[in-house]
């Protein structure tokens, strides 16, 4: 005899009328329904909504504009599907949010109140379904991780042989995924995955940045290890509010995975939720809810990770794709095990991420310090804090204060790596501040080479050692690291304009634009591109056009550069002086390696080697780009230019 399905409902309390039709209608399917405000009589539930829930043998899920947004639901949800029983319901057509995408979703948007309805018989086959797997799950007992695509078939025949048509069930998009991909697998790397920004569900806006910087810290975890792909932050953050589903979002990423959760902060205590998805099925493979002490929260980081690892494992071995050797769970170095200092390194992180001028870098710079402040060993800290100083010293400080923050900047990323001398990341700082900071050629190779070889998973990492590479002339060096940083960050601007920053140090003038147009369709805003596409089309005689491009670039320095110099070669003597002039009396002595590029472009030969060796004298970062740059090619065969070149390391 069959066991009678026990059901929990779950809704938002501005659907309390919708949600009592609805369990009237289970009740007279011969349904035993617990909520919040009527319990059937003669049932014997627990009194108290956690026990209620912890007893159901199925969950059902009123999802709406309402309880989208709704803590509880949200909670009770993560438990019906940590438990394998949980039953998405759709009262008015709104998608569930993402975490609960993957299930098979019921709508009720057109449901009249029937009790005989094909939506109540969909809905009462999906709890007698989720009542088998979770008794499955119980002691002595195997079951599936996710609701299969047999069970969904199941539930889908007994619909339409019950008269309604598919208008009456809303089936989620993982099923119509599984119906579209099933037996023809996208060509993505099984091993390959993408963190999506973990969900703030503490109810304060000013946590986002504890939850983003724990799927960071997880992402970090994760492309630690050298077998696995795992999508960078950027990409991985382009679907933070988006409404698409599981199998869009692997699908555009070209990922085989995604790794979800949330995160609920309250006091000194943690509540993590994270589940592993299939990207081509969108099934659920794993999921687990961490409930710890805040200082824990160093361990979860790394559980999380290693249980994600298992999971994949366990994936490849089934479908028979395992590797000589399974994927290896192994630590990030750098961190710290101070809650203070973390939270302060957090804090940091976001302010730093937001570009969104001094007062957020120095915010960050100061967040940086207090971390160190609270641990001195913490080693991504000085790296970051190494970050932070850079970016001002470029940015904002004046003549006289650059070369001072610079050396900061280069003491903390030596720090960085003398504490952990396998991070990354502060391989990769260092040789960054080594050569735009003090224009250390040589110097800064050696820590870029150690970057590579231990970064090959982190995007960021590898797109400063192409750069590097690309500005240094070893161009196949450059495309190979910069391929693999695009396949990692696919959604990042900011690495596309870098890959065509490669190509045009290579003199592939013609295919540095296709990746230059792609970075500014992804962010029409994006300073440097536009004047990188005009450089460009200035080699490749388009100068009408590279003029056009040079307009439309919002970065001061960049363009009037570069309209300088075309207005100069259509003959526009007066708009291209006028170009030159504001640049020198805008920037001054800041822009003395962009002047030179004009005097050299203008046959000003000697000027344009008095402005080099100034710039050199005053450790103008301009001329990180002398070696590769087709501007300066009218010196190249000048005796002193040479010199200049073989003085800053070049080879």
């Amino acid at each position: 005899m069959t066991a009678a399905v026990y059901v929990f409902v779950s809704y938002a309390h501005e659907d309390s009328a919708r949600a009592r039709q609805l369990i009237q209608a289970l009740t007279q399917a011969g349904l035993k329904v617990w909520w919040d405000k009527l319990i059937v009589a003669g049932n014997e539930f627990a009194s108290t909504t956690e026990q209620a829930l912890e007893s159901a043998t199925a969950v059902i899920v009123l999802w709406s504009q309402s309880s989208v947004s709704s803590h509880w639901v949200r909670d009770e949800a993560t438990r019906g599907r940590d438990r394998g029983c949980l039953v998405p319901v759709s009262l008015d057509g709104v998608e569930p949010p993402i975490g609960f995408r993957q299930y098979l979703v019921i709508s009720l948007a057109g449901w009249r109140g029937n009790a005989d309805a094909d939506e109540i018989r969909a809905l009462v086959h999906a709890a007698q379904t989720a009542q088998t797997q979770e008794l499955q799950s119980r002691p002595g007992t195997t079951r599936p991780l996710a609701v299969q695509p047999g069970a969904a078939d199941a539930m889908r025949r007994r619909v339409l042989l019950g008269g309604g048509g598919l208008a009456a069930l809303a089936l989620g998009a993982g099923w119509l995924g599984w119906q579209r991909m099933h037996g023809a697998a996208r060509n993505v790397d099984a091993n390959s995955v993408a963190v999506l920004p973990f969900a703030n569900i503490s109810g304060h806006a000013d946590e986002n940045y504890f939850s983003d910087g724990l799927s960071a810290e997880v992402r970090a975890a994760l492309a630690h290890n050298p077998q696995l792909r795992v999508m960078a932050q950027i990409s991985s953050e382009a679907f933070r509010s988006t409404a698409a589903n599981a199998i869009t979002i692997a699908g555009k990423l070209g990922v085989a995975y995604l790794l979800d959760g949330n995160v609920r902060r309250s006091g000194n205590t943690l509540r993590i939720a994270a589940e592993l998805i299939d990207g081509l099925t969108g099934f659920n493979l794993w999921a687990q809810t961490f409930d710890r002490p805040i200082g824990d929260v160093f361990a979860v980081q790394s559980e999380i990770a290693g249980l994600v690892l298992a999971a994949l494992n366990n994936q490849m071995r089934r479908a028979g794709q395992s590797a000589a050797q399974p994927l290896a769970n192994s630590a990030l170095p750098g961190g710290t095990a101070n809650v203070a200092a973390f939270d302060a390194y957090l804090r940091g992180r976001a302010d730093y991420n937001l570009f969104a001028g001094e007062a957020s870098d120095r915010r960050a710079l100061a967040e940086f310090e207090s971390a160190l402040a609270a641990d001195p060993q913490f080693a991504a800290a000085h790296a970051a804090r190494s970050r932070a100083l850079i970016v001002i010293a470029n940015q904002y400080e004046d003549s006289a204060h650059t070369a001072a923050t610079y050396d900061a900047a280069i003491l903390a990323a030596r720090t960085a790596t003398e504490l952990a001398p396998d991070l990354a990341d502060a391989q990769s700082t260092l040789g960054f501040a080594l050569f735009q900071g003090r224009l250390d050629v040589r110097g800064a190779r050696q820590p870029y080479q150690r970057s590579y070889e231990l970064g090959a998973g982190d995007a960021t990492v590898l797109g400063r050692y192409a750069l590097y590479c690309a500005l240094t002339g070893r161009a196949a060096e450059a495309r190979a690291a910069m391929n693999r940083a695009v396949e990692l960050d696919p959604l990042n601007p900011l690495v596309h304009r870098a890959q065509g920053s490669v190509l045009y140090a290579a003199r592939r003038y013609d295919e540095s634009l296709a990746p230059l147009q792609r970075a500014l369709a992804l962010n029409p805003n994006l300073a440097n591109a536009q004047s990188a596409i005009g450089r460009a089309l200035l080699q490749l005689g388009r100068v009408p056009e590279a003029r056009a491009a040079f307009t439309r670039e919002p970065h001061k320095l960049v363009r009037e550069t570069g309209l300088a110099i075309a207005e100069q070669r259509l003959g526009n003597k007066a708009p291209a002086t006028q170009a030159l002039d504001q640049l020198r009396n805008d920037l001054g002595d800041s822009a003395l390696y962009q002047q030179a590029e004009v005097a050299a472009q203008w046959g000003e030969h000697e000027l344009a080697l008095k402005l080099l060796t100034r710039a050199y004298s005053l450790g103008d970062s301009g001329l990180i780009y002398i070696h590769t740059d087709p501007l300066l090619d009218p010196l190249r065969s000048l005796p002193v230019f040479d010199a200049l070149r073989r003085q800053l390391g070049f080879e």
